[in-house]
Order: C-alpha cells, then sequence, then structure tokens
C-alpha cells in the first residue's frame, strides 16, 4: 500500500481534539469550515504556522500519512507562491479521510508568540 505524506498547521484547539482520538483521526469541520485542506509540505505547514500564532499564540505543524489511493481523488491546487499546495477535501469526506490515515498524526513542530 502507497500513502501520500500530508502535514497540517494545527491550533491548540484541533490538536486537543486530535489527542483525544489517539492521534488516530481529524475532528469533523464546523459548520463555516467546508473544506479541509493539509498541505503538501513541510515549508507551506510551517510559513502557515507562524502567520496563525499571532492569532492564537500557539501553533503546532502535523504530520501524517494517507493511503494514495484515496489522496489521488483530490487534485493539488496551488494557492499563492510555487510551494503553496494543498489538497481540498471536502468536509463530508474528512470521515473518509479518517479512516485512510496510516499510521498515527505526529507533532512536529510547535511555535509560539515571541
Amino acid at each position: 500500500m502507497e500513502t501520500i505524506t500530508c502535514y497540517r498547521p494545527t491550533g491548540q484547539k484541533e490538536l486537543d481534539l486530535v489527542e483525544q482520538s489517539g492521534f488516530k483521526s481529524w475532528p469533523p469541520r464546523l459548520p463555516e469550515q467546508p473544506i479541509f485542506y493539509p498541505v503538501t509540505n513541510e515549508g507551506y505547514a510551517i510559513e502557515l504556522t507562524q502567520w496563525n500564532v499571532t492569532d492564537s499564540g500557539c501553533g503546532y505543524v502535523t504530520k501524517f500519512e494517507v493511503n494514495k489511493v484515496f489522496m489521488d481523488k483530490y487534485p493539488i491546487k496551488t494557492v499563492g507562491g510555487k510551494n503553496h499546495t494543498e489538497w481540498w477535501v471536502p468536509a463530508e469526506d474528512l470521515a473518509e479521510l479518517n479512516k485512510n490515515i496510516v499510521g498515527k498524526i505526529e507533532i512536529i513542530a510547535k511555535y509560539e508568540k515571541s
């Protein structure tokens, strides 16, 4: 089984919910969040996390593996610079994405407001 590495900037509230799942799944999206967007590279995830730290005071970069067959359904979108690439997974597909996570969601970096 081939997997794809995904990264996600994550705030404390979302991370607390991920931790409650045993680091195995992402929480459902809120009504005003129609898309779950993991990003394709660590650098972009770091940039997003650092930008978001100004709002919340703390942010995390997470990394997780997803079955490639599942992720292939979603084209990669470029949303700015050439390394600003992400998948747009509709909120209604998030439960299926969670079923396709291989292993655990890992915290690979933490950033705090200085």
